[in-house]
């Protein structure tokens, strides 16, 4: 006889989803309230079993699992997450672990910007392991905005969130005004995303999609927050799989000197680091 967690696995292995019996255990918590490691095996009621059929078919037409579940663990924080924002990854903790460094190099109260903020992943995983680091969040959505400050009110960090674009902010910014600036802003070119995978496309285009080959959000914030930066500040990037040299050229074009390039887990290039000189 085969199990509601073993048929819901079957029907996702059959939609090709990575993982089904992994996502299948998800989708069997959010069903029942039950681990299905302890109880997969048991008979569902019948409201148990309608909502489990109606998670496992929007997830086999690739509607992502994270807007499922409504939140989504990053660091050690569960943020929420839903259409209208970027989900947060594993891939993006190497830029948060990189910001949180620079943000405890800069010594108490580092003034912090988190650029393109989407949930405020970057910026929550600053302000919970840098107590007394004052925070800004800069996210242009609305749709996103609303998540950035549940979920700020959710962990009781002290961000300032500030709803602008971050192509027009840096007029906002006084001189010297960071210590460290990180962004994982939009970095896949216009022809590369008809390649990506079908769930991004729920995600919103515009906090994945750049002009100029991906390049066109490096292009302008490598120069244009170096003076928000103070001397011997940093600027953290999140960067594409193949874009490590163009924006480290970017970078020390700009200015910016001890550019370095951090990888993921995965071993692909991840982030990218500068300095500005602390004599300029």
């Amino acid at each position: 006889m085969v199990t509601p967690l073993a048929a819901v696995r079957d029907r996702l292995e059959a939609a090709g989803i990575p993982d089904a019996a992994f996502e299948a255990a998800q989708l069997y918590m959010l069903a029942t309230g039950r681990d299905a490691r302890l109880s997969g095996g048991a008979p569902l009621s019948a409201f148990e079993q309608k909502k489990l059929d109606a998670l496992c078919e929007k997830r086999c037409a690739r509607f992502p699992l994270q807007y499922l579940c409504g939140e989504w663990d990053f660091l050690d924080l569960t943020l929420k997450v839903g259409p209208g924002v970027l989900i947060p990854r594993a891939d993006t903790e190497t830029v948060a672990e990189a910001a949180v460094e620079a943000a405890r190099e800069a010594g108490p109260g580092a003034a912090v910007a988190d650029l393109c903020s989407g949930t405020g992943a970057i910026a929550l995983g600053v302000a919970t392991h840098v107590p007394g680091a004052r925070v800004t969040a800069v996210e242009l959505s609305p749709d996103a905005l609303a998540y950035l400050r549940a979920n700020n009110a959710a962990c009781g960090c002290p961000l300032c969130v500030v709803q602008a674009d971050v192509l027009r902010w840096q007029e906002e910014c006084a001189p010297g005004s960071f210590d460290v600036i990180v962004s994982n802003p939009p970095y896949i070119a216009p022809e590369e995303m008809a390649g990506l995978q079908p769930e991004l496309f729920h995600e919103p285009r515009m906090a994945l999609e750049a002009l100029d080959g991906g390049l066109a959000f490096y292009k302008h914030i490598a120069p244009a927050y170096f003076g928000a930066l103070k001397p011997g500040g940093r600027l953290i990037l999140e960067i594409g799989w193949r874009q490590a040299d163009a924006v480290c050229a970017l970078c020390l074009s700009a200015g910016y000197e001890d550019v370095s390039v951090r990888s993921d887990l995965s071993g692909n290039p991840r982030c990218v680091l500068a300095r500005r000189p602390i004599a300029f």
